[in-house]
């Protein structure tokens, strides 16, 4: 009996977004095999740790210069209803973002992180319960931000995106807030305080 298969070109994406297209192909199912085309070695060891995570086989890897080909045969994904979930009296979840991009260094690569980052948590199962923006982190809910779509795309899926007022005055941004809502200090005090907080 042949295979059936699926063929997937992520060549020219950046991460995480080879590593997303695969979680969504093999959600899909439909195929025995999925053949999955990136152009970068980094590419390539997400897929293929992906892969292994999901309890799939990376059957082959094929290399053609800078492309190559990961084969991988589907396992059993638990369903998510069987993964288990959070205790409820676990603290909700809140990200806190001080700046425009992620880590120090180069600020392209900062700010390429930070819309990886974002996209991911659009793309996840599980989202934070609220994500506040405090400093320079600001800029990314106001109009013009490359990181809007997926902020809205996190505010329609229940995450509360809070604003700090104080920073927003202080770069003149309090009118040009086009996703969440003006915060102060004291609540954003409250929320960090009741833990389980990540802070970037």
């Amino acid at each position: 009996m042949n295979d059936t298969r699926r063929t997937l070109d992520a060549r020219g994406q950046a991460c995480p977004q080879p590593v997303i297209l695969t979680r969504k192909a093999l959600a899909e199912g439909g195929f025995d095999l999925l053949e999955v085309i990136v152009d970068d070695a980094s590419s390539r060891e997400n897929v293929e740790r992906f892969a292994a995570y999901a309890n799939c086989t990376v059957e082959a890897v094929a290399e053609e210069g800078p492309v190559s080909r990961v084969l991988i045969r589907p396992g059993a994904l638990p369903a998510p209803e069987a993964r288990p979930a959070p205790a409820p009296e676990a603290p909700a979840a809140t990200v806190l973002i001080t700046s425009a991009g992620i880590g120090s260094g180069d600020e392209k690569l900062a700010a390429l992180l930070m819309r990886g980052f974002l996209y991911t948590l659009t793309e996840g199962e599980i989202t934070p319960a609220r994500i506040i923006l405090m400093n320079g982190g600001v800029r990314l809910a106001v109009e013009g931000s490359d990181a809007l779509v997926n902020l809205r795309r996190l505010a329609d899926r229940g995450v509360e995106i809070l604003a700090c007022g104080t920073c927003l005055e202080f770069y003149q941004l309090k009118d040009a807030l086009a996703v969440g809502r003006v915060s102060n200090m004291y609540e954003i005090a409250g929320l960090l305080l009741q833990g389980g907080t990540l802070s970037l």
